[in-house]
């Protein structure tokens, strides 16, 4: 069945803030985010949100693979966008991002940090989605590439580290198209604003849909050290605090992988 993307209503939307934005659809890549840098690395620094009606490499946090119910049309949404942006601070810009995404879908979606959209249930927790964030400096500019990749309809668990939930078990009618519809339009925003403020004046959005706080949590990888603690929400900047039996730490490394404990 063919999809309809509504590429006209978000490019209208966006346009009074972004005149040179463009939306793209493709039928097949290898990575939205892939694609995207390789354009940017080229030298093309105007704004576009490309959409994947399927990907065949999708990639993750920490180089990982993103896969989507064996790359069925529609099975995921999987997007990225890509403009110029340069923020007071970057840290924390996943954070808002996942922010946004969530408001925009469902109440009921929580966010782990630093990159994951999550369903929290009795029965344990599950991955909705998840965001990746790359950037690289062209023509003096530093451009900002950010991929969504959201599970719509029901996918497998196996090869997952964390079980997957999908949009229509909260939404029954969701489809990718109306998924982007709901979504692009205030990411672009939220970005834009990113742009002018950093995280700060996102942090309460977050903190409201924090899947960590108040449980304990085991932080291992990357440059810091491993510890165990209780997830007790983020900084003005982003990191994630964890108190541990001796003080407060922050954690910002981009390498660190956190797991409920």
């Amino acid at each position: 069945m063919a999809l309809h993307w509504p590429s006209e209503d978000i490019w209208q939307a966006v346009y009074p803030l972004l005149p040179d934005f463009t939306v793209e659809v493709l039928p097949e890549v290898d990575s939205t985010n892939s694609e995207l840098m390789r354009r940017v690395r080229a030298g093309q620094t105007a704004p576009v949100l490309l959409v994947a009606e399927r990907q065949t490499a999708g990639r993750g946090r920490l180089g990982r693979q993103w896969l989507s119910d064996g790359g069925t049309a529609g099975a995921a949404l999987t997007f990225s966008v890509a403009l110029p942006l340069v923020p007071p601070d970057w840290s924390g810009l996943s954070l808002a991002v996942g922010t946004s995404v969530a408001e925009s879908l469902h109440p009921s979606i929580r966010l782990k940090w630093p990159n994951d959209l999550w369903l929290t249930e009795a029965e344990g927790d599950r991955k909705l989605g998840g965001i990746l964030i790359e950037t690289a400096a062209v023509a003096e500019q530093r451009m900002v590439v950010v991929g969504v990749g959201l599970n719509i309809g029901p996918r497998s668990a196996e090869g997952l580290a964390t079980p997957p939930a999908w949009l229509a078990q909260l939404w029954p009618e969701a489809t990718a198209p109306a998924a982007l519809g709901r979504l692009a339009a205030p990411l672009l925003q939220t970005l834009l604003r990113f742009e002018r403020t950093g995280f700060a004046p996102f942090r309460t959005a977050f903190e409201a849909r924090d899947a960590l706080r108040g449980r304990r949590v085991s932080v291992l990888g990357g440059s810091a050290d491993a510890l165990d603690g209780v997830a007790c929400g983020v900084s003005p900047g982003g990191a994630l605090l964890v108190q541990t039996d001796a003080c407060i730490k922050e954690v910002t490394s981009a390498e660190v992988s956190v797991r409920p404990a």
